[in-house]
């Protein structure tokens, strides 16, 4: 069953270590702030909250079926345990199954806190990580890595991009 979480056995990701780690993008992490502390809803505020815990596990290692920061994080363990976390919400364990029960948006109607997706297994839906604002996104990308930050427009997340979900609000109903 571990092998449909999100695996490392056949995803080549750029070698070139161009993921934002906290401490040396200092920038990022204010452009971040500044964006988050524009939040005026409840759901913003969460997503904020959200976003501000995921930066604080920046340097946790990549785990095949990891799911809690003393052990590490694989793709989707990561985004599970932040919305648990965060909002108290449980969404399923698989990054296949958190985008069914998710609600399909526009890449241009992305907020921090919300879930996209990459074909890195030559499937979709094999990826997944939470958008933070300014194009970037901030997920467990594969063995011998640890969480990080990165830009979704750089050629190797532009290509595998494969949609862009939201979390509905509670009492709200997912639509594909």
């Amino acid at each position: 069953m571990l092998g449909l979480l999100c695996s490392s056995a056949t995803w080549s990701a750029p070698e070139d270590d161009g993921g934002l780690n906290l401490p040396t993008d200092k920038g990022l992490m204010t452009q971040i702030t500044g964006q988050l502390n524009m939040a005026k809803d409840k759901a913003s505020e969460q997503a904020s909250g959200m976003v501000l815990q995921a930066m604080n596990l920046l340097g946790v290692p990549y785990r095949r079926g990891g799911n809690t920061e003393s052990s590490g994080f694989d793709c989707s363990g990561f985004v599970r345990h932040l919305y648990e976390k965060s909002v108290g919400r449980l969404l399923p364990r698989r990054a296949e199954e958190q985008a069914k029960v998710t609600q399909a948006i526009d890449r241009e109607e992305l907020k921090p806190g919300d879930l996209v997706f990459f074909n890195t297994m030559r499937r979709a839906f094999s990826h997944v990580g939470i958008y933070v604002g300014d194009g970037k996104f901030i997920h467990s990308p594969r063995a011998g890595m640890s969480v990080r930050v990165e830009d979704m427009r750089s050629a190797y997340w532009k290509k595998r991009f494969n949609g862009a979900r939201r979390v509905a609000q509670d009492g709200a109903e997912a639509k594909p």
